[in-house]
């Protein structure tokens, strides 16, 4: 398998006035701006929890004080994979090719590893609501109604009714994640820091989170939501085109990315046919090792 002339005879050819190839940019990264960027030295990393006391008894005069254990918490793994890919193009072709498009392919394979990170962390978004994939420790998705607390009980960072993003559905959303609480049922300080939506929804979102006024009512209320500090993030690699999420801050969620090794490219020849070679490859990790600072909804339809 390779890049023959014969593949590829336009690029051999006189009097083409321009060939197509890269012209068009990407976008800029994304996904750092959701997950936690970090390096690992090992085959995978670990994460685990431990959870606190729950809250104190009262204790009657001449009493023994009430004694509590923390609970060990659930255990995640990110496994790092190795992602590649090559091409091959015959001697022939890498001289006789007279629009030098040829030469540029080595960048295309940079860009298909800018991609394959991107998607695959959306795809945690994007497949957010299905227990199958990627689920964490608790064999939840990342999204769930019924995410257990090891202290007992569960708490929901989904609607329970699926709801399409509005002021209201927003509202619910910064309500829950504000009353997030921890394995022992206390209340955490979780703010909501970003939206992230689609590229549909991100006239929704500016005017839901950008209106002076309470944005699609005649009513002069002002909008309530300019006081919480909260910006909206389009994330060009989601699928559902209405489902939308909530992020706290990255020092209140783990949503986290490892670099095992970033992209590394090589290239050498055949010393029998003449045939020149390339490849690049990459190995990373992502997931969540804790739903806690997340909340998304997958819209109605």
């Amino acid at each position: 398998m390779g890049t023959f002339r014969s593949n590829m005879p336009d690029l051999i050819a006189d009097g083409f006035r321009t060939i197509l190839f890269g012209k068009y940019d990407d976008y800029p990264k994304e996904y750092p701006k959701i997950y936690d960027i970090l390096k690992s030295k090992k085959k995978e990393e670990k994460d685990s929890a431990v959870s606190g006391f729950g809250v104190m008894p009262e204790k009657a005069e001449g009493t023994a004080i009430t004694y509590d254990d923390p609970i060990q918490g659930y255990d995640v793994t990110y496994t790092h994979t190795t992602y590649g890919m090559g091409f091959r193009v015959t001697e022939e072709m890498w001289e006789d090719d007279q629009y030098n498009k040829i030469k540029k392919l080595p960048k295309g394979l940079a860009r298909s590893a800018h991609h394959t990170v991107e998607q695959t962390c959306a795809n945690i978004f994007n497949n957010g609501f299905v227990t199958t994939y990627n689920s964490g420790g608790d064999a939840k998705a990342l999204f769930a109604t019924d995410h257990p607390l090891t202290g007992g009980g569960t708490y929901a960072n989904e609607p329970a009714v699926a709801a399409d993003l509005s002021v209201s559905s927003l509202r619910a959303a910064i309500q829950s994640m504000e009353e997030t609480q921890d394995d022992r049922g206390l209340i955490l300080a979780v703010k909501p820091k970003i939206l992230v939506v689609p590229s549909e929804l991100q006239w929704e979102a500016d005017e839901i989170l950008n209106s002076k006024l309470k944005p699609y009512t005649a009513d002069n209320e002002k909008n309530a939501f300019g006081k919480l500090g909260l910006s909206y993030f389009t994330w060009h690699y989601l699928t559902d085109s209405d489902a939308w999420f909530l992020l706290a801050d990255k020092d209140d969620h783990e949503l986290n990315f490892f670099w095992r090794r970033k992209l590394d490219s090589e290239h050498d020849s055949d010393f029998e046919t003449g045939d020149l070679k390339f490849k690049a490859t990459m190995r990373f990790s992502v997931k969540w090792t804790d739903w806690r600072g997340t909340y998304g909804s997958p819209g109605a339809s």
